[in-house]
């Protein structure tokens, strides 16, 4: 019998792995280093818990408590200058941390300056919505759960966004598989056919890389271009066309490529 092996992430993986090879990290600065973002962490942090804070790539990150969110979004508005809230998502760590990375990008224009606040929430931990300070989370937070099936609470319409109301599991998670599981493959032959037809229709190809020569758009070939509209159902196909890989009036300065003059070197030169 064949080891067991867990298989938590079945998205695809390097097939080597260095194991003395460490991961670069980008450099974090002390908060000190920069007069605003000082101040600006000493004045969230006479009201909201900070379990960390640094500067990364100019930018400040600060970590709070996830029953923080609201009170501290709604500091950074209002007494902090950072009027806008430009981004809401999450990180998935199920599998490392049992939960999400949630963050909030936050942009001051008043100062120009940005901060990135983060939180950690555990996987089926619902977090408070903060639809109620910045308008923008209605869209964002919905797509959070839409993807990551994080459960936000107090949303005004807590629903999918993206994928249909009926959808099996999470797209962005780890565990999800790159090109869809098998509720994927069928879930449009089922809605429009009906499950009898499965045989009759075949599996949805999702398979992003696949490319067929025959289908609606009528892909092509180099050298064996198949025109829209073209009829194969005799399988004859348009003849050998000939390699040209610039149109008529282009670059002058670019000599045009002739199939019949060209050579394939076996090796480098």
């Amino acid at each position: 019998m064949r080891k067991y092996t867990p298989k938590n992430d079945v998205q695809k993986k390097s097939y080597f792995n260095d194991r003395f090879y460490v991961a670069p990290e980008t450099p974090k600065k002390n908060v000190s280093e920069d007069e605003i973002y000082a101040k600006d962490v000493e004045l969230l942090s006479q009201s909201v818990e900070l379990l960390n804070s640094y500067i990364e790539i100019d930018e400040l990150v600060v970590f709070i408590n996830a029953e923080d969110n609201i009170k501290a979004l709604t500091i950074l508005r209002d007494e902090l200058e950072y009027e806008s809230c430009m981004e809401i998502s999450a990180i998935d760590y199920i599998s490392t941390r049992g939960g999400f990375e949630i963050f909030y990008e936050m942009l001051s224009f008043t100062k120009r300056k940005r901060i990135r606040v983060k939180t950690f929430i555990r996987q089926k931990q619902p977090l408070e919505s903060v639809y109620s300070v910045f308008k923008m989370a209605n869209w964002a937070e919905r797509e959070m759960y839409d993807m990551y099936g994080v459960k936000i609470v107090n949303h005004p319409n807590m629903k999918r966004i993206i994928m249909p109301d009926d959808w099996y599991d999470y797209p962005l998670r780890k565990t999800y598989p790159l090109t869809g599981d098998e509720a994927a493959s069928w879930y449009e032959i089922d809605k429009i056919f009906g499950k009898e037809y499965r045989d009759v229709v075949g599996p949805e190809v999702r398979d992003c890389a696949n490319v067929d020569r025959y289908d609606t758009e009528r892909f092509s070939r180099l050298g064996h271009e198949v025109p829209y509209g073209t009829d194969i159902t005799d399988g004859k196909e348009p003849e050998h066309t000939p390699l040209a890989y610039q149109e008529e009036g282009g670059v002058p300065i670019l000599k045009k490529l002739h199939e019949d003059k060209s050579v394939t070197l076996k090796e480098k030169r």
